[in-house]
């Protein structure tokens, strides 16, 4: 219990903390320990996914939620083989199970919905705008983005893949390298949004 409460107030960024990203429904409800075997691994991942990403993007759209982020071996495993929407513990690996390297390093991801965004949502705004604006303005490895609230998985990783998928119909990529749209400036896709404010700035 000590050491869950110790690692729970570690500090990834100036708004964000290790408890934030501990919190699991599967875990609740199944009673499976949500804790990192190798909790240095998943701090530094963690700190890179919020000083990076998560900081600069509730910096510019105000706070966002956190759905879904840490998932423990144990945990993710219990959702991929009951299809509660995990992937297998291989395919996680420096995804949602931060304490674990990938076959090219370490990363981190989490889920969110960004109120102000899910707000234009319902007033037509297309969810490739907020996909756009990131791939422009934020060192993102992988987006995701979900039909429901306009919530999204954004990964950090040192060995950034740069693709952006949609389980939204019709399902596939948006873009990824190779893609002709991949380069350049989207901006004319994002009319209306914020610009990028940094954390310290603002």
């Amino acid at each position: 219990m000590r050491s869950a409460e110790a690692l729970g107030r570690i500090q990834l960024s100036p708004s964000f903390f290790m408890r934030d990203f501990l919190y699991s429904e599967i875990a609740n409800v199944h009673g499976i320990p949500n804790l990192p075997d190798h909790p240095d691994l998943a701090i530094a991942a963690g700190r890179r996914l919020c000083q990076d990403l998560l900081e600069p993007l509730q910096a510019t759209f105000g706070r966002i939620a956190i759905r879904s982020a840490y998932r423990s071996p144990a945990v993710n495993d219990y959702g991929n083989r009951h299809a509660l929407s995990c992937a297998s513990n291989e395919r996680n690996r420096a995804r949602h199970i931060w304490d674990r390297l990938d076959g090219k390093g370490m990363g981190a991801m989490a889920c969110v919905v960004v109120p102000w965004f899910a707000v234009r949502l319902e007033q037509g705004t297309p969810w490739q705008a907020m996909a756009w604006w990131i791939h422009d303005h934020l060192p993102y490895s992988e987006l995701q983005f979900f039909p429901r609230l306009g919530a999204f998985n954004i990964g950090w990783h040192e060995a950034p893949r740069r693709t952006i998928y949609s389980f939204v119909p019709p399902r596939g990529y948006l873009t990824k390298p190779g893609f002709p749209n991949a380069a350049g400036s989207h901006a004319g896709q994002y009319e209306g949004f914020p610009r990028l404010c940094p954390p310290a700035s603002c």
